[in-house]
């Protein structure tokens, strides 16, 4: 993801590419929604070691094919950047389904914030810190060089213990969210899910083009998204898995979820003409701590509604829906930016989210039926 995120934007702003084309491109990331389709196959096909290291080969050889080209080289480019998010996408749904085997009912919090501090560790040495070298090595060399790195975390896979998940036996796909409909309020719970994040994924694909745009070098954005904003994001992450422990999901959801959407306001204040550039690093620093506490509670609500014999194929469709409208909201990122300028913006993707908080009592409702495995969750009966 950082690769996706971080290095390729950065990439093609210095070979000239258009803002309009780089929100375009952040499309490609479709395919981390596409991914309940081939869910079924990871969920009864295989073990998750082999699908998590084949999907680093895949990424692997998608980069180094990239390395060496001009982004403007033709379609062709295109398809293997598609072909990278694709395997990464795959890898996410076997990791994830480990997961919710490994953590009881009750841990998420906690999990979560491990996991997110991890996550953004590895994103912030291979995604922002990978900026620093192609002023010293050229773009085709750093990018050839990023490929060597999934190769030996494949070999990672199949050094650490042996995963072990409850896998339910091979039945029609709708088995699968036959007790979801027996809930009720399901249709309140998927819009929670599809509104919830999307003020972040329409920031998201503008952010390294605002950064230079307000004059900040490649080695300045580096350190900016990656060093400081990673660990603003696991300072964050922490708080936010500790406060599910401490008050629950659902009000873990409210006031982490409230601070996300005003730190898309700050980054609109920073935006504004004559504003000090001081404001920019400040923006960056409160979005990447609220970012690290609204991921962590919203990923622990996804992991607590998930049944574990079908993890794979319930929390593929549930991590598919939430980025869906915002990867397609994401796409026209950049040509929204070209009409309104940076400032407004960023100020409109903070009210995108806020329809999200009527759905918050169904979600509350939700969550409190599925705590009643392994360990309590305190604070989760609460709305």
């Amino acid at each position: 993801m950082g690769v996706f995120r971080i290095i390729l934007p950065a990439w093609w702003v210095e070979a000239g590419v258009s803002t309009a084309q780089i929100g375009f491109a952040s499309g490609l990331s479709v395919a981390w929604s596409l991914k309940v389709l081939w869910s079924p196959l990871v969920q009864w096909r295989g073990q998750d070691r082999a699908w998590i290291s084949g999907a680093l080969l895949a990424m692997a050889v998608c980069l180094f094919a990239i390395s060496g080209t001009d982004p403007a080289a033709g379609p062709w480019v295109w398809w293997l950047i598609a072909g990278f998010c694709l395997a990464s996408a795959t890898q996410d749904i076997a990791i994830d389904a480990t997961t919710i085997g490994f953590v009881p009912r009750g841990d998420e919090g906690p999990a979560n914030a491990m996991r997110v501090a991890a996550y953004r560790v590895s994103f912030a040495i291979f995604g922002t810190g990978v900026l620093l070298l192609p002023g010293v090595l050229g773009w085709e060399r750093t990018l050839a060089g990023l490929a060597l790195v999934p190769v030996v975390m494949a070999a990672g896979v199949w050094a650490a213990p042996a995963p072990v998940r409850a896998v339910a036996h091979e039945a029609p796909l709708w088995h699968a969210f036959r007790a979801w409909a027996g809930r009720g309020e399901l249709w309140a719970v998927a819009g929670f899910v599809v509104l919830f994040r999307l003020s972040d994924f329409g920031l998201g694909p503008m952010l390294i083009p605002f950064q230079y745009a307000r004059g900040l070098s490649r080695e300045s954005v580096g350190m900016l998204s990656g060093v400081v904003g990673g660990i603003g994001l696991v300072a964050g992450a922490t708080a936010g898995g500790m406060g599910v422990h401490r008050i629950g999901i659902p009000r873990a959801l409210f006031w982490t979820g409230l601070l996300a959407v005003l730190s898309n306001g700050v980054y609109a204040l920073a935006a504004l003409d004559g504003a000090p550039l001081w404001s920019v690093y400040a923006a960056s620093v409160i979005e990447s701590v609220t970012g690290g506490m609204v991921t962590a509670a919203f990923m622990s609500f996804l992991m607590r509604i998930c049944e574990r014999e079908w993890a794979a194929i319930q929390y593929a469709a549930l991590t598919a829906l939430y980025p869906l409208v915002g990867h397609l909201f994401g796409a026209f990122s950049g040509v929204l930016t070209e009409a309104m300028g940076y400032a407004g913006y960023f100020a409109l993707t903070a009210a995108f989210t806020l329809p999200a908080f009527a759905f918050l009592p169904a979600v509350a409702r939700w969550v409190a039926p599925a705590a009643d495995a392994d360990v309590p969750a305190p604070g989760d009966e609460a709305t």
